[in-house]
């Protein structure tokens, strides 16, 4: 489909410490007519400051560099400039690194071996400030056992409802991320705890964790 010339590209930054990794995500965006790569961080005080310089719309961020982490950084934007959306890109998943990143403020959190599409669609749903969140990430978060089937059945809709809840967001603020009507969440929240079989969200958030 031919893109509408009109519209803005959405304006990326790229944080990370190695080279090599920053140049390849500039070649794989400008596949993209829609995004526009405009500036490029080694560390997390590069990135604040062309935060401030270049007003970017979507911030592509690493989380392990030397000094200030991408946790760190990701607060410090987010504090400065909450129009920004921040885009964790990492080659590590951990719940502990998930939790911090999200409750840092991250929009999202990416695995490097993703595709060059599903990297594009994330930094899309980002710049309207909906989230995403890679299967790994969700499982991660959620800590599954090893046997699916003794466990309840959730949508994959409702496994991200149930990651966000366990990060201690509230309805409102888990309809923000995901871009749908509290309403709709509230729906979601209902039909998590049935599954689960308790009956409050701190129940639900102990059962993810």
């Amino acid at each position: 489909m031919e893109k509408d010339k009109s519209l803005k590209p959405i304006r990326v930054i790229t944080v990370d410490d190695h080279e090599i990794l920053r140049g390849g995500i500039k070649f794989v965006l400008l596949a993209f007519d829609d995004i526009e790569l405009v500036g490029e961080a080694r560390n997390a005080d590069e990135a604040v400051h062309l935060c401030e310089q270049l007003q970017p719309d979507v911030v592509l961020m690493d989380l392990m560099m030397v000094g200030m982490n991408g946790a760190e950084a990701t607060r410090a934007i987010r504090k400065k400039y909450p129009q920004i959306q921040v885009l964790i890109l990492t080659s590590f998943l951990a719940n502990d690194l998930v939790q911090q990143a999200m409750q840092a403020g991250a929009i999202g959190y990416l695995l490097k071996g993703i595709s060059i599409d599903e990297l594009a669609d994330a930094i899309r749903a980002a710049a309207i400030g909906r989230s995403m969140l890679a299967a790994e990430v969700i499982q991660a978060l959620l800590q599954q056992p090893s046997k699916p089937s003794s466990q309840p059945v959730l949508s994959k809709r409702q496994e991200e409802v149930l990651a966000l809840l366990a990060l201690g967001l509230s309805n409102e603020a888990i309809a923000k991320r995901m871009k749908l009507s509290p309403s709709t969440i509230r729906h979601h929240v209902s039909q998590v705890l049935n599954k689960l079989g308790v009956t409050n969200r701190t129940e639900a958030a102990t059962t993810a964790m």
